[in-house]
């Protein structure tokens, strides 16, 4: 198999692990009844940069697992998977801002299907530039050195931001797109559940986000016995 097109199946690969594997990192926080070393690499709350992170984690996996396999025809390697995962929340970012800029302006609702998309071109763009990178010819020993503190700066920040976040938009909790004026950890997360616990309105539990609840089948199939 032709080199190029090896490393296009890894970066192809990537993105569909990066997709399904941050998918369940948005909910993984909540599923672990809300457990605090977690919050390092899952989602804490619904700001820009906690979507990130399920992306960056995720990418740093499987860059670690794919070195195994193509690093005797990978070139650049480090660098390459560097500019991925630094480009790929930059570009979702910048895509998301202008999308809800954009809904403000004409009125709209925001699309479920929209905001998956973004992040579907987010980390294909990230991992199309690492390809570029990886499939290129080698580059200077002064070029590949930036790798190092890439990782050690995108680490830091990803490691730190949930605990210790700044306060800016970009890291307040976004809910049904509204800024709640929370940041990191929150105080109180019962109102902020999506998987909700059996009671009164939903026997058996449900699925609950802003104004939409989906019950459970038993509820379902008390509301058509009463018709």
């Amino acid at each position: 198999m032709k080199r190029k097109l090896k490393l296009g199946l890894w970066e192809a690969g990537c993105v569909v692990w990066i997709c399904v594997a941050g998918a369940l990192l948005h909910f993984a926080f909540e599923l672990s009844d809300f457990w605090k070393p977690l919050a390092l690499i899952a989602a804490v709350n619904e700001s820009a940069w906690e979507h990130s992170k399920m992306y960056f984690w995720p990418g740093v996996l499987y860059a670690l697992i794919q070195y195994t396999y193509s690093r005797t025809y990978a070139n650049n390697y480090w660098l390459g998977k560097a500019v991925a995962l630094g480009v790929t929340p930059v570009i979702i970012f910048a895509t998301y801002y202008s999308y809800m800029a954009l809904i403000d302006i004409t009125g709209d609702k925001a699309s479920l299907p929209v905001m998956l998309a973004i992040m579907v071109f987010g980390v294909s763009f990230g991992q199309f530039m690492s390809f570029r990178i990886l499939a290129a010819k080698p580059m200077r020993a002064e070029m590949r050195r930036y790798a190092l503190p890439a990782y050690a700066a995108l680490i830091g920040m990803y490691s730190s931001f949930t605990f210790f976040p700044p306060k800016v938009f970009l890291f307040e909790n976004f809910y049904c797109y509204q800024y709640t004026g929370d940041y990191g950890i929150l105080p109180d997360y019962e109102k902020y559940r999506v998987f909700t616990r059996p009671g009164d309105d939903t026997p058996g539990g449900g699925v609950n986000y802003c104004e939409g609840v989906v019950t459970s089948s038993l509820e379902a199939e008390k509301v058509a016995a009463l018709r």
